[in-house]
């Protein structure tokens, strides 16, 4: 059935195909093919415009013209066969930005085939990095990681303050990172609050700075998981400047 409702429109001669805009919508109605950003099925776009400032270009924007009506089925539907194709299938799109592109690495003790390592690294030296991409901003809600995953939430900072970070905290978790300061707040709370629904998140470790700028990220990291409506157990680590735990709370 098609009614008279808001949805994303995109400028195809604006659009650069970045594909910094399709891990912002939660639905997965944003695509990159051809080299341009494309809404796959009306039926998967809500017509909210979380997508709108993550276009550098500024080829996209909220349009209301007749469209199927949004299906929140359809959409579970949608987003369960990309979970179940696995990161096999979810390559670096045409045009589109490598630092998006969903990746699943072995790790030591993990099973499979470790990660590629260069040539005499230690077993304890190497990555425990799991997952692609890290960053907040850029991992989607559905990526397969994510499911049933353990969280490590890491303020940028902590990544150079912390040495022992691979080993002590990073095994075995998915890692999501990002400043606090920096970024939009608003966003991560949205960001959070869409993975911590779909995708059945087992537990969450933040770690963050001592530095006041930093105390934001817990906050956000719980406004998600009440906008979620629901209950995962937290820990909270806090690091000092020179590379220590000042504290570490569940």
């Amino acid at each position: 059935m098609k009614i008279n409702r808001k949805i994303i429109e995109i400028d195809e001669e604006l659009c650069d195909g970045c594909g910094q805009c399709v891990p912002s919508c939660a639905e997965g109605a944003l695509q990159i093919i051809d080299g341009k950003a494309r809404v796959v099925a009306d039926m998967y776009c809500d017509g909210l415009g979380a997508c709108l400032g993550e276009c550098p270009q500024g080829a996209l924007r909220i349009t209301e013209r007749e469209a199927e009506v949004f299906d929140e089925e359809a959409v579970e539907m949608y987003l369960k066969e990309m979970d179940e194709k696995g990161p096999e299938t979810e390559t670096a799109p045409a045009g589109g930005c490598p630092s998006s592109t969903v990746r699943i690495f072995a790790t030591p003790g993990g099973g499979g085939a470790v990660a590629p390592q260069p040539a005499g690294t230690p077993m304890d030296k190497a990555s425990a990095l799991s997952n692609w991409p890290i960053q907040i901003r850029l991992i989607p809600p559905h990526a397969p990681f994510l499911k049933g995953a353990d969280l490590l939430i890491l303020a940028d900072c902590t990544a150079v303050c912390y040495p022992a970070l691979h080993q002590d905290l990073m095994a075995g978790k998915v890692v999501m990172m990002g400043c606090p300061k920096f970024d939009d707040a608003d966003e991560y709370i949205a960001r959070f609050t869409a993975i911590f629904k779909q995708a059945g998140i087992k537990s969450i470790t933040n770690v963050i700075m001592e530095v006041p700028c930093c105390s934001a990220l817990p906050m956000m990291v719980k406004k998600g998981i009440e906008a979620a409506g629901t209950d995962i157990p937290l820990r909270e680590i806090v690091i000092g400047t020179r590379g220590h735990i000042l504290s570490d709370r569940s």
